[in-house]
């Protein structure tokens, strides 16, 4: 893993960038200084960037809310949030006959709007239930959700009701904080025995998803190929005539292992989740990383051009 100064050494080495959201570019409540436009400089030179984010919202309500913390327009040319696929899979269910019981904070009322499912507010009526966070995750942790997690299991049969994790992430920075997000209490229920379905970062179908998306926007750049680099694989691991594509990320559980699981190279925003800074960054944040039995190839504090 090389430290880097700035995206632009090693723009060139890549056509597409996967691009994390929130400890990325945001902190939660403000932007993050030259994040946005290290991704509006990159597609000025050709690149194209698509934003992966493990929100539990449908991706249209995602620009509105970078437009609301402040993050700049234009710099992306698509969004895939684990929201899509849950909406997905929620109507899959519908059409089955299945209802659902959604548990999660009002904030994400749109990942439900319009997708004709039917969903009940009791567990015991329910076929499945649909986590897509915590009511209220700046005082509750996932201890507060013992109760649920015993009914649930109860309702179900030996693995409990069916339960589709909307956000896997377990905890991001929110400001200062740190605050508990769905796939903190889904850990909690699949380790008591529970069947969980982890929808996003870092399991396949997402990246599965976004290449599909990478692939109607077509090529990003002439002369795709694997230039020369020191990446994790080199040019990303593309094949003749395929896009080379970069991961960035601040999650080490879900965007670096994601990453090296879809045999991409990434590139760790150590300043986000892991709050590592300073002198020795390549070697504190390689340790972090192979705590996690993952690696990058390369590792900047903050995003910039």
């Amino acid at each position: 893993m090389k430290d880097i100064e700035g995206l632009r050494e090693i723009a060139n080495r890549y056509d597409v960038l996967i691009c994390d959201i929130w400890g990325v570019l945001h902190n939660g409540k403000t932007p993050y200084e030259g994040a946005d436009e290290a991704l509006i400089s990159f597609r000025a030179g050709g690149g194209k960037v698509v934003l992966l984010s493990n929100a539990p919202r449908p991706s249209d309500s995602v620009y509105e809310r970078l437009e609301n913390i402040g993050v700049k327009k234009n710099i992306c040319d698509a969004i895939v949030t684990s929201g899509d696929l849950a909406r997905a899979i929620a109507e899959d269910y519908s059409a089955a006959g299945k209802v659902g019981c959604h548990i999660g904070p009002a904030k994400d009322a749109p990942l439900l709007a319009g997708i004709g499912a039917e969903f009940t507010d009791s567990l015991a009526r329910a076929d499945y239930i649909l986590l897509s966070g915590l009511y209220d995750d700046t005082t509750e942790t996932p201890s507060d959700y013992e109760e649920f997690i015993a009914e649930a299991l109860a309702c179900g049969g030996k693995h409990g009701l069916p339960m589709l994790c909307a956000n896997p992430d377990r905890q991001v920075q929110f400001g200062e904080k740190i605050i508990y997000c769905a796939g903190a209490v889904a850990e909690r229920y699949e380790q008591r025995g529970g069947e969980v379905v982890w929808i996003g970062k870092p399991y396949s179908a997402v990246y599965d998803y976004v290449k599909i998306r990478i692939k109607e926007l077509g090529r990003a750049k002439e002369g795709a190929g694997a230039q020369e680099g020191a990446g994790a694989q080199e040019g990303a691991g593309a094949q003749e005539g395929e896009p080379r594509l970069l991961a960035i990320g601040d999650g080490a559980k879900t965007d670096i292992i994601g990453a090296a699981n879809a045999r991409l190279d990434a590139l760790f925003i150590s300043g986000g989740l892991a709050a590592i800074g300073g002198d020795d960054l390549e070697i504190k944040s390689a340790t972090l990383l192979a705590s996690e039995n993952t690696h990058a190839a390369w590792v900047m504090q903050h995003l910039v051009w």
